[in-house]
């Protein structure tokens, strides 16, 4: 009987606790539903007060518009016509004048053929004298109504179509964003946004990406990159701090962005990538990622390497080369175990490096293949991962180590693929570099 209770009580808690989980499921699960219908719900008050806030802008533009040409219109109407009447005024009161003393002369005229006969001869002759002076045949010339303005308003009615077109055709409402991010990854000092096209169907020409920091900080979104391409290193982050991204695009042909996508949050724990202060012959920026080599030395060429062994295999190492002087066979941009001090290249034992003459070096010795040479805006890469320990034993310590990593060195379109054999397991390395001239800017991240 016992055992049939044992087993009943283990049926039953195997059921609780399934059970548990269950609604641990539902619950999350209810919770996503949840976030689901706050950004539907959101998402469509935001469309809303955007739809009407543009609506009415467009409203108040449009009627300030219109109301300013018909200003300059009506303007142009009122000087025509001041310009038109004045003249025509001037004739009119000339006329007016005219009749008035040809009045006066008929008044005189009527007066001296009623007068007897002692006063009709002078005022006969009076009469006449005055009506020679008055110009009976001199009329002013009044302008035919072909020749004075008749003023009009041509008014296009095509406007009004196309008009209603354009407004018919403008904004738009979507229900997902032509694209979304896809991934982000950790960087030293950064993060790889990779976004892509969720909409086959928009050709997009332009992507923004921006980010602000996460919480109610008040911090803006900033621009922090605009180009063809689908991802972006963000840098200039600080660790442990969460930051928003989202990214919209621009149509083949179009000036007007899309909408965004969903904002996604992302952080890096890794330290950003500094070179190390003090090493002679070299300026740092004020993040320490950017080494300007400012002393050349044919007699010594010292190593800068990196403040701390910062470098971990699985990521990607990258040295951009924003100012070029002099190639020389003795420099340097590379990988090594530790950071000697003494040591005048990075061409020797427990290091890997590429020369600015493109030459791939591993443990001080040059290999056969050969990368492009280093120029302004070259971007050197570094990958690295674990392949096999090796045992110590003394049959192996000559063979040159027990810690093997496959390196791959990327520069321009082309890469080397090596095995790179260390007496030493390691789980950081140290970067560096060296120039024999002054002249090399290196950007580190």
């Amino acid at each position: 009987m016992s055992v049939e209770v044992d087993a009943l009580l283990q049926e039953a808690n195997e059921s609780i606790e399934a059970a548990q989980n269950y609604r641990s499921e539902l619950q999350q699960r209810l919770h996503g539903l949840n976030q689901a219908r706050k950004q539907v719900r959101g998402s469509s008050s935001q469309a809303r007060e955007a739809l009407r806030r543009h609506f009415a802008e467009l409203q108040a533009v449009a009627t300030r518009l219109l109301t300013e040409r018909l200003t300059t219109l009506l303007a142009e109407v009122d000087a025509i016509e001041a310009e038109s009447v004045s003249p025509l005024d001037d004739c009119q009161s000339l006329i007016e004048h005219g009749v008035g003393q040809a009045d006066e002369l008929l008044r005189e005229g009527e007066a001296a053929l009623r007068c007897g006969l002692g006063e009709k001869e002078d005022k006969l002759g009076s009469f006449t004298k005055k009506a020679m002076h008055i110009q009976l045949d001199s009329l002013p010339e009044v302008p035919a109504l072909v020749d004075v303005p008749c003023v009009s308003a041509q008014l296009d009615d095509s406007l009004l179509g196309l008009l209603r077109e354009r407004v018919s055709r403008h904004g738009s409402v979507s229900s997902h964003p032509p694209v979304q991010i896809e991934e982000l990854q950790e960087r030293p000092g950064g993060i790889l946004v990779r976004w892509c096209k969720v909409d086959e169907d928009f050709a997009a020409a332009d992507y923004r990406l921006q980010h602000r920091r996460s919480g109610t900080g008040g911090s803006q979104y900033e621009d922090s990159y605009i180009g063809r391409d689908c991802e972006f290193l963000v840098l200039h982050l600080d660790p442990h701090i969460e930051y928003l991204f989202r990214v919209c695009a621009r149509g083949d042909g179009r000036t007007e962005w899309s909408p965004w996508s969903i904002p996604q949050t992302g952080y890096t724990t890794l330290v950003p990538h500094e070179w190390c202060p003090g090493t002679e012959g070299y300026i740092l920026s004020s993040r320490r990622n950017i080494a300007l080599r400012n002393d050349s030395s044919q007699s010594r060429c010292p190593v800068l390497y990196s403040n701390a062994p910062t470098y971990y295999c699985g990521q990607t190492l990258t040295f951009k080369i924003s100012a070029a002087g002099q190639i020389d066979r003795r420099d340097s941009l590379g990988v090594c175990v530790d950071n000697e001090s003494e040591a005048e290249s990075l061409q020797r034992d427990q290091a890997v490096c590429i020369s600015t003459n493109g030459a791939v070096f591993v443990n001080g010795k040059e290999m056969t293949n050969q990368l492009p040479a280093i120029t302004v805006g070259s971007a050197v890469t570094f990958d690295m991962e674990v392949v096999n320990l090796f045992p110590i034993s003394n049959n192996n310590l000559s063979e040159g180590g027990n810690f093997k990593l496959r390196v791959t060195i990327g520069s321009g379109n082309r890469e080397v693929v090596f095995d790179w054999l260390v007496d030493q397991a390691v789980d950081s390395l140290f970067f560096g570099c060296s120039f024999v001239h002054s002249g090399w800017k290196v950007l580190v991240y």
